[in-house]
């Protein structure tokens, strides 16, 4: 018989140890012959247990106290952010206006059935209605008919039409039902089995066929830019390859073969900019440096902006440099008709484009090196069937934050990838509308700058593929320019890039069917570069993840493949970060981000396609005015005409530095009093625009990715009650990415 750990009588046995998980949680239960030494020891590991215990239940009060804390503030943070964003909001903004009303409708109302389905299925969950059992219990296998008995455990109760149901899931029986509301419950179970379930798997199949395809794409062009890189091939020059005898020439043989050295045609330089106060001096310093004969180019500022400081401004540096022998020309137009395709067609139409050959095109923030024309303009000798040579793109700023890496990822992989392939193999690829040199025979024979879309770039080289021209990518020259840092800009950029392709398909399609080129380049035309790439990319994109997933977790019976919601994307994701390998640590946030972008992207895609109002809309891409050295902004001496005094020459910067020196500079060198009121007139300027630079815009709330933010964390904790493990964490983390850019809390506000 056993006696308590305090008894004094001895008894005969074998002591029992328990042993727990802490290593002073060791407790003993007596056994016969112990002593007063082994039952003191005993009482103190008693009180050693207790205390842990204790010492345990305070931690996880003080855990949950944190995470309480941490949950509260978040939402304190999130309830100021959106008091400060609602003043950003009533800001009439086209997006606002009509944009995506449409669009956050469907949101909106997708939200609130997802809600009211939630807390239905929480009901029924918790009411013990959730019909996800592994074993059936044993008076129902009692019951099974002989025919039956062959079948899995989970189909057992189903009928003929609802066997095809997920594992685990089974219909109740008659007897189960317990009252109306799990009598409408069940009868909700059948109906979505019946009908919803089929649809969305329909839905699915179609959407996963179009991913396989897009991936198969995206596969082939990363094998060609392989090949590419393995056999070194490379655009060569057409007069120095002639000679060799083959296709392409080696990069030297600019040096080593004929007269190409000495080819210098006349070049037209084009600068259109609309109110770009933060980056016009940088891009003028740049463009009035190439190294070309002064009297063999023409630099054109094509100002159509409409603020009169920004006027003045450009006009003063296009003064400083027209001082110093540049011929450089001011344009400024009274109305902005046509956006930036009517301002080019607009400079097009002067009378002395006549005598020049070449036209070279740069946007307001690319700062190109002395040496383009020289890398690029030779192609041209020799090969009068080119009438385009495309650089590449580089940015000053990828590093900024992470809104600018993760577009650096898909801007390298559009550049290093899709360019190269479509160059070297098709001599034919969208043109960037910017860094790129014209034959303008070549845009005269397309018909010239065209006003009705807003990819005048993409309309231009389309109808110079279709007149027979071809085009050279040059992956080896780059030329620098700047990331948007904000989501706001970022996103009006994407709607702009995403309903253009869509409005001229629409407008193309009848002259790619009549034109004479050959079959497959009309196909290439057709099914690979406007359906895949620009319409069918968005739509699966944004229906799979942000559409159909969800609805999954509201009906499990058609539930997705793991392969199509992770495995596969990963793979994609690689393949895109492949040309920026320094972004591998990158590679789970690109993947989230890309997805948030599908709404974006589908509803410009809608917009184009059918062409909505926002479709036409141009709205100029805000830029921060970083440049290549932000430390280096006097990098070499000015030249003046005095021999005396010689100041220092400004060849990049940001505007408003540079417009103080310039007006210190001839505040000192010149004695005319015109200039010296001037010099002090932008002085003013340039302190104003510092002054208001300063202030910082409020952050902006968007309604969309809210919507879906809390649509997929709705769908994550439906996803718990059916034990989708992946699936929830895929929601989960889609959720919060939505939700942070929703909140604007990526890339970094540009006033």
């Amino acid at each position: 018989m056993a006696s308590s750990w305090w008894g004094d009588k001895e008894e005969h046995g074998t002591p029992v140890v328990v042993k727990m998980d802490n290593p002073y949680s060791l407790v003993e239960i007596d056994g016969p012959g112990m002593d007063s030494s082994e039952k003191a020891r005993r009482s103190k590991n008693a009180k050693q247990f207790k205390w842990v215990l204790l010492l345990r239940a305070h931690r996880a009060v003080g855990c949950v106290a944190w995470l309480a804390g941490g949950f509260w503030g978040l939402l304190g943070a999130v309830n100021r952010r959106v008091r400060r964003s609602r003043d950003a909001d009533a800001e009439p903004d086209a997006e606002a206006s009509g944009r995506g009303r449409h669009m956050l409708g469907f949101l909106r109302a997708f939200l609130l059935l997802s809600l009211a389905m939630l807390a239905f299925e929480t009901a029924a969950y918790l009411k013990g209605w959730h019909y996800f059992p592994r074993d059936l219990p044993e008076h129902y296998l009692r019951q099974l008919p002989e025919h039956l008995q062959n079948l899995p455990e989970n189909l057992r109760h189903l009928p003929e039409n609802l066997r095809h149901l997920p594992d685990g899931l089974r219909m109740p029986e008659q007897q189960e039902i317990q009252g109306w509301l799990h009598r409408a419950y069940v009868a909700w179970l059948a109906f979505r089995i019946d009908y919803i379930a089929w649809a969305i798997e329909k839905l699915s199949g179609f959407c996963i066929v179009l991913f396989m395809v897009q991936s198969i794409d995206r596969i082939l062009l990363c094998l060609g830019c392989f090949w590419i890189k393995l056999r070194g091939i490379k655009p060569g020059l057409k007069a120095a390859a002639s000679k060799r005898g083959s296709k392409y020439a080696d990069e030297n043989d600019l040096e080593d073969g004929d007269d190409l050295g000495a080819y210098f045609p006349m070049v037209l330089l084009q600068m259109p900019m609309c109110n770009e106060k933060e980056v016009y001096e940088t891009s003028i310093s740049h463009v009035c440096q190439i190294d070309w004969p002064r009297d063999r180019m023409l630099v054109q500022v094509l100002d159509d902006s409409d603020d009169e400081t920004c006027q003045m401004l450009i006009r003063a540096e296009v003064t400083k440099w027209s001082q110093r022998g540049v011929n450089i020309i001011y344009r400024h137009r009274l109305s902005r008709t046509g956006y930036k395709a009517g301002n080019l067609k607009s400079a097009m139409s002067c009378e002395y484009v006549k005598d020049y050959e070449f036209v070279a095109i740069f946007d307001a923030d690319f700062q190109p090196n002395p040496d383009f024309l020289k890398l690029t303009v030779p192609h041209f000798k020799g090969n009068p069937e080119l009438g385009l040579v495309q650089a590449r793109w580089s940015f000053v700023n990828k590093d900024e934050n992470l809104l600018t890496r993760l577009q650096n990822i898909n801007l390298c992989f559009h550049f290093e990838v899709e360019q190269q392939v479509n160059g070297i193999y098709l001599n034919f690829f969208g043109f960037n509308g910017t860094a790129g040199v014209w034959r303008i025979e070549a845009l005269e024979d397309s018909g010239g700058w065209m006003e009705r879309t807003t990819v005048e770039d993409m309309d231009i080289a389309v109808r110079a593929h279709l007149q027979g021209w071809k085009f050279i990518y040059l992956n080896d020259v780059k030329v620098l320019c700047e990331l948007p840092e904000s989501y706001q800009a970022y996103r009006k950029q994407q709607h702009r890039w995403h309903s253009g392709p869509m409005q001229l398909f629409r407008l193309c399609l009848p002259a790619i069917i009549k034109s004479k080129i050959p079959l497959w380049k009309k196909a290439n035309l057709v099914m690979l570069f406007f359906l895949l790439r620009k319409l069918i990319l968005p739509f699966y994109s944004f229906t799979l993840f942000c559409v159909i997933l969800p609805l999954t977790m509201f009906v499990p019976e058609a539930e997705l493949p793991i392969w199509v919601i992770c495995y596969v994307p990963m793979i994609m994701s690689v393949l895109n970060i492949l040309p920026a390998p320094k972004s591998f640590p990158f590679v789970i946030p690109y993947l989230l981000f890309e997805n948030t972008m599908s709404v974006t992207k589908f509803n410009a895609m809608v917009s184009g396609l059918f062409q909505l109002g926002s479709s036409y809309e141009w709205v100029v891409t805000k830029k921060a005015g970083r440049t290549s050295s932000e430390s280096d902004i006097f990098a070499m001496a000015e030249e003046t005409n005095t021999a005396t005094r010689p100041a220092p020459r400004l060849v990049r910067g940001v505007s408003e530095a540079g417009l103080e020196a310039w007006a210190k500079t001839h505040q000192l060198d010149n004695k005319d009093l015109q200039l010296k009121a001037e010099a002090e007139e932008v002085t003013s300027l340039a302190a104003a625009i510092k002054k208001t630079s300063k202030a910082k815009p409020p952050n902006r709330i968007f309604k969309k990715e809210l919507a879906l933010a809390f649509l997929l964390l709705i769908a994550a904790t439906r996803s718990l009650l059916s034990a989708q493990g992946l699936h929830f964490y895929f929601l989960l983390f889609q959720g919060v990415t939505f939700l942070v850019v929703g909140l604007d809390l990526i890339g970094e506000q540009v006033s």
